[in-house]
């Protein structure tokens, strides 16, 4: 297969269907404009990869957001390094983690800029996070009010409680984060004749029957041979990429792969190169260099070579080109391992992840891991492919080995919730969700692209993020939006670039149009008074840079 571009442009002509277009790379390092499938006059053998257009939205940077946000880093740097200054002569007083005196000539626990970091800037918009929260994280949810005596050092709870505040953060995707219905009634029931814990292992005494059952029925639900759970997604990535591969081996790893992929990368003593974000130009080179080369100083061959990517990209909200990047596993012959954390559950006509979504072959994939924790309410992870791989990772995976087994009544919610997207609880509210999260992505999405914000992502992505870039509008857009009711996640540095903060928005099936309604009223309102409204593409569809339009004129 020949390796087609970045992101490809949607370019308007009266005689011209898609055509391939070039990656845009702004002065602050983004990509930009609209992507689809591959076009039909280059590149043909891409092209029957993509059964459906493949539509991605990267607006760049504007130069002058860029240079202030710049500006804002700076400025609190100086004010930062003014305030140390301060506390050192104890013009004010220090709450900040030091050393103790008597262990000065040690080696410092704590890194410098980190520490630096934390009480100079991320202490001013702390109360934006870990807000406590009473009541089932639904499509509505309950917050302890909390106030600061000193600057969010520390928290005093006020004994109120902020009613029926609208989740737009949690990864509730379908909506079994709840405490009513069949799967609470279930997870009840069982919780009753098993108790809450297992208190072992599963290659001890905590193997149970519901555990064996839940393999059967995930691996059912996959379309694969077998598959294996576990008692936490984390540990899912970091404890099996080690079992998997070793020294000798090589991992190829998309630079925005989730942290614990990396730290399961970097336990498992193989050789690490990183591929520019879903660029298969940049992973093929990478494939191509490993095979001519092989292992450095020797240039023997690689024992494996492993390619790292996720279904949903958490922050960028982007799906993986997964055609592209199995056609390319193919034809270099290396292993793939798909992280479907935040795509199992969240896409395809059957909820099966990324591949249902692409309509593939499940086989081609040969490690599956995915995470109970999202679409399923529940915990946990599994991993899902050929018989032979589970057998082998029940004798070598330390998370299998040593990690206590998985809760029973945990067990039964993910049990009871994949039945009901399958369908085999005899109703059709599995799929009634499914077709309720695609409706409310699609609705949510649009209108933040009418009202002038900058969002990241694929068109069906339910992970939405909204571009904030200044380092004083984090803060200030959470506390704001709180104020209207709305609770929602703002990031910033270091979990993303520098200039890049943003708010990130999940969209749920528990979502209402009413709620929906109701939170883009604030977020508009919100994003007038804070001034968030960079975009400058076409909102209305007037020219050829609107996708929606020239998609609905191309698709036969």
């Amino acid at each position: 297969m020949t390796s087609v571009g970045d992101e490809y442009l949607f370019l308007s002509h009266a005689r011209t269907a898609l055509l391939i277009g070039s990656l845009a790379v702004s002065s602050c390092g983004r990509f930009t404009s609209y992507s689809s499938f591959p076009p039909q006059n280059h590149h043909a053998s891409c092209t029957l990869l993509y059964k459906k257009p493949f539509v991605e939205s990267f607006e760049e940077t504007p130069l002058l957001v860029a240079v202030l946000t710049y500006m804002g880093y700076g400025i609190l740097t100086i004010f930062g390094y003014l305030r140390d200054f301060l506390r050192d002569w104890k013009f004010e007083k220090c709450h900040l983690a030091r050393e103790r005196e008597e262990q000065k000539d040690f080696v410092p626990l704590y890194q410098d800029f980190e520490n630096f970091y934390t009480r100079n800037l991320y202490m001013r918009i702390r109360d934006n996070w870990n807000r406590p929260i009473c009541s089932v994280p639904g499509a509505k949810m309950d917050l302890v009010e909390r106030v600061t005596p000193d600057y969010n050092w520390t928290f005093e709870h006020t004994g109120n409680v902020l009613k029926d505040v609208i989740n737009m953060g949690s990864y509730n995707y379908l909506g079994f984060a709840e405490n009513t219905g069949t799967c609470a009634d279930a997870a009840s029931e069982c919780t009753v004749k098993y108790g809450v814990g297992v208190s072992s292992t599963r290659q001890e005494i905590g193997n149970l029957d519901k555990h064996e059952e839940l393999e059967k029925l995930v691996a059912g639900f996959l379309g694969v041979e077998s598959s294996m759970a576990f008692g936490m997604g984390f540990a899912t990535n970091s404890m099996n990429i080690p079992a998997l591969t070793g020294k000798g081996c090589l991992i190829l790893s998309d630079e925005l792969n989730h942290a614990s992929l990396v730290l399961g990368a970097r336990l498992s003593g193989s050789t690490i190169r990183v591929f520019k974000h879903n660029n298969m130009q940049s992973l093929e080179k990478l494939l191509r260099d490993a095979i001519v080369h092989g292992q450095p100083r020797t240039h023997r061959p690689w024992k494996k070579i492993l390619i790292l990517v996720e279904g949903i990209y958490s922050m960028e909200g982007s799906i993986v080109r997964l055609p592209e990047v199995i056609a390319l596993k193919k034809k270099y012959e290396a292993y793939l391992y798909l992280d479907e954390a935040h795509s199992i559950g969240a896409l395809g006509p059957r909820g099966r992840g990324v591949v249902d979504y692409f309509g593939l072959d499940p086989s081609d994939v040969d490690i599956m891991m995915g995470t109970f924790t999202k679409s399923f309410g529940a915990a946990g992870g599994y991993i899902g492919g050929k018989k032979e791989l589970i057998d082998y990772l029940r004798l070598h995976s330390h998370s299998a080995i040593h990690a206590t087994s998985m809760s029973p009544p945990i067990t039964q919610q993910i049990i009871t919730s994949m039945k009901c997207i399958m369908g085999e609880d005899g109703t059709t509210l599995g799929q009634e969700r499914l077709c309720q999260l695609s409706e409310n992505t699609t609705y949510f999405r649009r209108r933040l692209h009418e009202m002038g914000f900058i969002i990241y992502g694929n068109n069906d992505s339910p992970v939405v993020p909204l571009m904030l870039y200044m380092p004083a509008k984090i803060g200030a857009f959470g506390r704001e939006m709180l104020k209207r009711n709305i609770g929602t996640v703002v990031v910033g540095f270091p979990a993303t670039p520098i200039i890049e903060s943003r708010a990130r928005f999940c969209v749920s099936a528990a979502h209402t149009r009413e709620m929906l309604d109701k939170a883009l009223n604030a977020i508009s309102e919100v994003g007038d008074l804070l001034q968030l409204k960079y975009s400058r593409k076409n909102r209305h569809g007037s020219e050829g840079t609107d996708c929606f339009s020239f998609l609905e004129s191309h698709q036969d």
